[in-house]
């Protein structure tokens, strides 16, 4: 008879978790990220973007065309654009700067509170936390372009007069199909997010200090944005991932321009590839425990 001792020994290895593992450190990361009274008061920042401008409006009785933010001149004649006028305020800092705090405390916060060691050996295996890290970070991305939108939707829906949406190739769309295409807009702005928020995932695993990775990521999306104004240094522009940003405009024309809207999704996904490859090279390859 086999000796207790002996049955361990050969016992073989524990199969690793299976993808319903995956899923529930997925749900269990989304749920700690909307759990923190940071993420709301972030959301809460942006969802004042559209207040702000609709009650501006409001007050100084519509804007003079051509002065101000795109489609700034459209909200006193339909409320439908405070959103869209609104995520034209947001992108170039506010919504680069909340994505900055969330993905660059992706890595790093788990490693200043020493709660990183014991993700790892939960297990959770490193390419799969970075991957789980990731979506969580996407998933803000869409929390916090739809807190702008809806928030903008109804703001303006409540202070204006709402009606068929204008087009910006001189058609118009009913108050429906404009709503879909500000939601198509949403998640045009989102895709544009997904760059940044590799670069801050790669940036989190470099250190310990979570803000450092923050202050990093923010500043990078605002240079990104200084170069690409200027002219001189024109032949860099298409390989930045603030380039089209603000392209989302095609989306408003009769027939919807898609151009646009792949050529963002390609350069995103080249920096995806790029920062995701880095992350992987530097989280198991290095001691990021310490």
């Amino acid at each position: 008879m086999s000796s207790p001792e002996a049955a361990v020994v050969a016992a073989p290895p524990a199969a690793p978790r299976s993808g319903g593992g995956t899923v529930a450190l997925l749900g269990s990361e989304i749920a700690t990220l909307f759990r923190r009274w940071r993420t709301w008061a972030m959301l809460g920042a942006l969802a004042l973007i559209p207040i702000l401008i609709a009650v501006a409006i409001r007050i100084a009785g519509g804007s003079s065309p051509g002065r101000g933010p795109a489609f700034l001149d459209q909200i006193a004649g339909n409320g439908l654009f405070v959103g869209v006028t609104a995520l034209v305020v947001a992108i170039p800092l506010f919504l680069p700067l909340t994505i900055g705090v969330v993905a660059g405390d992706s890595i790093a916060g788990e490693a200043s509170l020493g709660t990183l060691r014991y993700l790892l050996t939960a297990p959770a295996g490193r390419i799969r936390l970075l991957i789980v890290k990731y979506l969580v970070a996407a998933v803000f991305c869409v929390a916090a372009t739809l807190t702008v939108v809806v928030v903008g939707t109804l703001i303006g829906w409540a202070l204006f007069p709402i009606g068929p949406v204008t087009l910006l190739s001189g058609g118009q769309i009913s108050v429906c199909e404009g709503l879909v295409r500000f939601l198509l807009i949403a998640g045009y702005v989102t895709v544009s997010l997904l760059g940044l928020s590799a670069i801050g995932l790669f940036l989190s695993t470099l250190t310990t200090v979570p803000v450092g990775a923050m202050a990093a990521t923010a500043i990078l999306a605002v240079a990104a944005q200084i170069v690409g104004a200027l002219p001189q240094l024109e032949w860099a522009h298409p390989w930045l991932f603030t380039d089209r940003w603000l392209d989302f405009a095609d989306l408003l024309r009769s027939p919807p321009v898609w151009d646009s809207f792949a050529d963002n999704a390609l350069v995103q996904l080249g920096y995806l590839v790029v920062f995701g490859a880095l992350a992987v090279l530097r989280f198991t390859t290095e001691d990021v425990l310490s």
